[in-house]
């Protein structure tokens, strides 16, 4: 197949990072060039990320990043699992919200989830939060249709229409502030559009015909080994300290080697990390890179109940944590039910607590991790508008997460729409939404 660039070889190309971007990019572009890969953990996967636990001389795969997707709204992810032939299974996604030490609890399994602490039956605040949910499911949709300001907050909608405290820091707060592993105050300066399309695209403003959620079997290694079959022997485990664009091409330089050149480059890193890695960024690359902003997140796999809501008939896939007052400005604990969501038995309980608010009992610990998450405000949204301006200028490329919402199907758009750009191959799918949580434009050879 020939390339956008070539007509006698293939292009040398580096890709810096193997989260889904860089996996993804490397995996298509390998099929016609010649790819390095460079990776600065020492692991493959970025968020994909799977641990074993032991129980008894079993070994069970945990997930301690990336976790579940479906089929309705990870049309990418779901074709390429299927294209690898990764074995899923179905899992379930449910909420749960233990507050004020757990003084206040609730899930949204079903009815008893709901009233599972029975003195709610007798709150005025619990019936507060219900009306309100069923409200903000009927005007937000509205709101979407009629405007498209970014600069228009979710903290500002509620404000202005009235919405009661309990509906905003008992449930729709904390539920984004999980989603996003982001604080209570940025999500309350989340724009409502960004929020609401999100929210409709996964069904979370209707009771019914929600998504059906699915995990790897096996843990998300699974599908990363299948992914850098093709090119594990090209993957470097090296940090990259510097790229600069010379006459001769792309100047990547590691601690372990003196500088080599590329044809092209693939920066399938955080934005702000992509700019620092930069020698000579431009202007209009400075500009949108800089414009991004992320918020670190300590993740602990572990076996002790306490960071779980009090009464156990609450417990959900997904527990929002919070004692005492919550700081606006604290980041989110967030407990992830890993027997629930990847249908482990629960003779071995097995957790990931995001951002612990207590002490966990050193032999609970199995494993930590540190997973960094884009922030989004306004001003993030409006550069992803112009991002794809900067592609393929200077021989260089970029993708990650931050070009859609912030998840693996975002990440995996940004990187095969990458690779098929400058490889000129196409993935081995196609369907009317394979790019549409990224704002994509088509690429001017000439210009690089």
């Amino acid at each position: 197949m020939k390339d956008r660039f070539s007509n006698t070889k293939p292009l040398k190309i580096a890709v810096v990072g193997t989260g889904i971007s860089g996996m993804s990019s490397a995996w298509l572009l390998a099929k016609s060039h010649k790819v390095t890969v460079f990776e600065q953990n020492d692991y493959i996967g970025g968020h994909s990320n799977t641990v074993t636990a032991y129980d008894n001389g079993d070994r069970i795969p945990v997930d301690t990043g990336f976790i579940v997707y479906n089929e309705q709204t990870y049309p990418n992810l779901t074709a390429l699992f299927n294209n690898l032939n990764v074995q899923t299974m179905v899992s379930e996604m449910s909420f749960s919200a233990s507050l004020q030490d757990g003084g206040f609890e609730y899930s949204g399994t079903n009815l008893n989830g709901l009233v599972g602490q029975r003195r709610n039956i007798f709150r005025p605040r619990f019936w507060r939060m219900l009306r309100d949910i069923q409200r903000f499911y009927r005007e937000a949709p509205r709101f979407l249709c009629s405007n498209s300001d970014n600069a228009y907050t979710i903290g500002t909608f509620l404000e202005n229409h009235n919405y009661s405290e309990s509906f905003i820091n008992d449930h729709l707060i904390p539920m984004g502030a999980a989603i996003w592993s982001t604080t209570v105050e940025e999500m309350k300066n989340y724009p409502l559009n960004a929020f609401v399309r999100f929210f409709l695209s996964h069904g979370l403003l209707t009771i019914t015909n929600r998504p059906v959620w699915r995990t790897v079997k096996g843990g998300s290694r699974e599908y990363v080994q299948r992914l850098t079959e093709s090119y594990k022997k090209d993957i470097r485990f090296e940090k990259v300290l510097g790229i600069s664009r010379t006459s001769e091409g792309v100047e990547i330089k590691t601690r372990k080697n003196e500088a080599e050149i590329f044809d092209h480059v693939v920066i399938a890193t955080h934005a702000d990390e992509a700019l620092l890695l930069l020698e000579d960024p431009s202007a209009r690359e400075k500009s949108l890179l800089s414009t991004w902003k992320y918020t670190k997140n300590h993740a602990v796999l572990h076996n002790d109940p306490n960071l779980m809501p009090k009464r156990k008939r609450i417990w959900s896939s997904w527990n929002f944590i919070a004692n005492g007052k919550a700081d606006q400005n604290e980041k989110v604990c967030l407990t992830y039910w890993m027997n629930k969501l990847q249908n482990i038995t629960e003779s071995k309980p097995l957790f990931v607590t995001l951002n612990p608010n207590e002490m966990i009992k050193g032999e609970a610990v199995i494993s930590q991790h540190e997973y960094t998450h884009p922030y989004f405000d306004t001003a993030a949204l409006e550069s992803q508008k112009d991002l794809w301006d900067i592609q393929g200028l200077n021989r260089t490329w970029f993708c990650g997460s931050y070009f859609g919402y912030g998840f693996h199907e975002d990440g995996l758009q940004s990187g095969l729409a990458v690779a098929e750009q400058l490889g000129g191959m196409s993935r081995p799918w196609s369907s009317i939404d394979m790019n549409d949580r990224i704002i994509l434009r088509s690429f001017n050879p000439a210009a690089a």
